[in-house]
């Protein structure tokens, strides 16, 4: 099989898991968990979203073996496809026109920076210098991103776990990579890397759990937006990888790149549903804070951090 179909192929079944994950998340936040690490290690929906987030990042890391970041980042907005009606359908609603639209327009721009992004398998590895400073940059910006705490920090967190997320994708390419050569998997560069996998990759969910208090829409698509384009940064600048086509398919990633935005931007105006009623001064009047939905009723993020994980997507 042409090693590009085989990671398109890998990326849309991470993408579907992926999606599955996020609604899991909703839908426990949506229960008004205790928010307390204690309280979400001891229940049962946190694990099975954790898992279904581990089997994402693992179907993830596969297809980063046989494509290059800039052809597979983008892919994960493929759970944008799959979490928008599924979380409506959890909901009890019906999809939004605008949340349509604006998954259609997210999607669509994505869809055209698949184009010029496409490429061979990769063969570039990041040393060990380079890891480390792709992990610095991205934890200083993460910080700064997650350091204010008020009830509309969602984007932000959203941004930061998609940047968690392309963090730990970069890095799952370098190990993938050097397996594939074999005798380099017990190398210490390799499981140096393979540490931060797993620092950036546990980040990535905890943040996104974080940023879903705000709803799940905007949120995911912000994730899957930050995540290709910081992905695509770092496979450029020290991959080597590059856009095909050259003048058309600078022009192509662009339109792409303005289409995705819009897109996001139409998921940002969806309201979200009113949250059940409660008596006054009830368990669930005290978590009116949170948001009208409730969502994301998670710990204090207790160390950082995806996608998708890895994508995110």
């Amino acid at each position: 099989m042409n090693a590009t179909v085989l990671a398109v192929a890998l990326c849309l079944a991470s993408a579907v898991t992926y999606a599955a994950a996020a609604v899991a998340q909703e839908r426990l936040a949506r229960r008004a968990v205790a928010r307390s690490a204690k309280a979400l290690l001891g229940n049962g929906a946190w694990w099975w979203s954790a898992g279904l987030n581990a089997a994402a990042a693992l179907l993830h890391a596969a297809a980063l073996r046989y494509g290059p970041l800039t052809l597979v980042q983008p892919l994960g907005a493929l759970t944008l496809v799959a979490a928008v009606p599924l979380g409506a359908h959890g909901a009890g609603r019906r999809v939004a026109a605008t949340e349509w639209r604006g998954t259609l327009a997210t999607v669509a721009g994505l869809g055209l920076l698949l184009l010029p992004a496409s490429g061979p398998a990769p063969d570039d590895t990041l040393t060990l210098a380079e890891a480390l400073a792709v992990s610095g940059a991205t934890a200083a910006v993460i910080l700064v991103l997650t350091a204010r705490k008020d009830p509309r920090s969602g984007l932000r967190h959203a941004t930061a776990s998609g940047l968690a997320s392309a963090a730990a994708s970069a890095l799952t390419q370098t190990v993938a990579v050097a397996a594939g050569r074999g005798g380099a998997l017990l190398s210490f560069r390799v499981a140096s890397v393979a540490v931060l996998v797993v620092v950036f990759a546990v980040g990535g969910m905890l943040l996104s759990q974080r940023a879903y208090r705000g709803g799940l829409g905007a949120p995911l698509a912000v994730v899957n937006l930050a995540n290709p384009l910081a992905a695509a940064a770092i496979g450029m600048v020290l991959l080597g990888e590059r856009l095909q086509g050259g003048a058309v398919g600078v022009l192509l990633a662009t339109a792409g790149a303005l289409a995705a935005t819009r897109g996001v931007l139409l998921l940002t105006r969806t309201p979200t549903a009113p949250g059940p009623a409660a008596p006054p001064g009830g368990p669930r009047a005290r978590d009116s804070a949170t948001g009208p939905t409730g969502h994301a009723l998670t710990p204090p993020i207790p160390s950082m951090p995806s996608g998708p994980v890895l994508p995110h997507p």
